[in-house]
């Protein structure tokens, strides 16, 4: 890819300049090509704004930019599928439910570590794919600003590559936007006597974060109340760990003001804080056996109201 840029002079350019300055440095181009270079010039030119206006807008990028950050923060698992036998088959071992029991347990323990390797090598990858659109361009902008008509004549086949090499950064990116396939190299489930077993797949798939409601969270003089949400909603309930703990404790029983409460709801209020101190919260989902991967978790420091400086031993109570 450097080597393109290389050829393109994008270094010896003049940048930044004004409009004005352009209009009159086309002008003068203008005159000094003969019409038909003049017309090649202006046709290849436009063919390369339209491709940094649609295919690789700012507002595109910036999308996946957005994109990019939430990925960072979501939740990873394995999910079984049985690849079916035939249409319609009615096997209660075709289950994803029944065909999980029939799993190897070390052999799955091992295909959660691949995950968890596929995983991180897979956002590694989107992060250098998404540096590459945006220095790609910042280059070919570099190009468009510049009033050297050289590069869209001479030297449009190494414009035309820097383009083609866009276009297949983008789709790669698009592509690995979406969790895919496991590669199972052994067979995952034991024989079984006269069972139909199915084959599996094993899938990666993705959970959107689990963010505090900052608006709705708030801390009273010696409780406080914490929301939270997650941007689609799952299809089924599901179980949260919500951490706190007392911020700089002064004494060894103020250490005890900490916690790990299990919750299955999107809201709770935990009680008997102390006053007008400052308490870290932490939000996450409860790890189940299919988790492989979940580097980010949301939390909120919330200061309690000025009161009494003494109260009742800790406790928890759902709303």
């Amino acid at each position: 890819m450097n080597s393109h840029v290389v050829g393109l002079g994008l270094d010896k350019m003049k940048l930044g300049n004004p409009q004005s300055f352009l209009d009159q440095e086309e002008a003068d181009d203008q005159q000094l090509l003969e019409p038909e270079a003049w017309r090649t010039y202006t046709e290849r030119r436009n063919a390369l704004r339209e491709f940094l206006t649609s295919d690789l807008s700012p507002h595109l990028l910036k999308r996946h930019h957005a994109r990019m950050q939430l990925l960072r923060k979501c939740s990873y698992y394995i999910e079984v599928l049985p690849k079916h036998l035939a249409l319609g088959d009615q096997n209660p071992l075709v289950l994803p439910s029944a065909v999980f029991q029939l799993i190897d347990p070390w052999k799955f323990q091992r295909m959660k570590k691949v995950g968890t390797a596929q995983t991180k090598i897979q956002l590694l990858l989107l992060g250098d794919l998404l540096e590459q659109l945006d220095h790609g361009r910042a280059e070919l902008d570099a190009l468009l600003q510049s009033p050297d008509p050289r590069p869209f004549l001479a030297d449009w086949a190494l414009v035309e590559r820097r383009l083609a090499d866009m276009s297949a950064v983008m789709d790669s990116f698009l592509t690995m936007m979406v969790p895919g396939r496991l590669h199972v190299k052994h067979r995952l489930v034991s024989d079984v006597s006269a069972a139909k077993i199915p084959h599996i797949w094993l899938m990666l798939s993705t959970k959107m974060p689990v963010m505090f409601d900052r608006k709705e969270s708030a801390a009273h003089q010696d409780w406080a109340r914490l929301r939270w949400f997650v941007t689609i909603q799952p299809a089924a309930s599901e179980q949260y760990e919500l951490r706190f703990r007392l911020l700089d404790p002064r004494t060894q029983q103020e250490c005890a003001q900490c916690g790990v409460i299990p919750v299955a709801a999107c809201t709770f209020d935990v009680r008997n804080l102390l006053p007008n101190r400052s308490y870290k919260f932490t939000i996450k989902r409860a790890e189940t056996s299919t988790l492989v991967y979940e580097p980010w978790r949301d939390s909120l420091t919330l200061q309690t109201k000025p009161g009494p400086l003494e109260g009742p031993a800790l406790s928890h109570s759902v709303r």
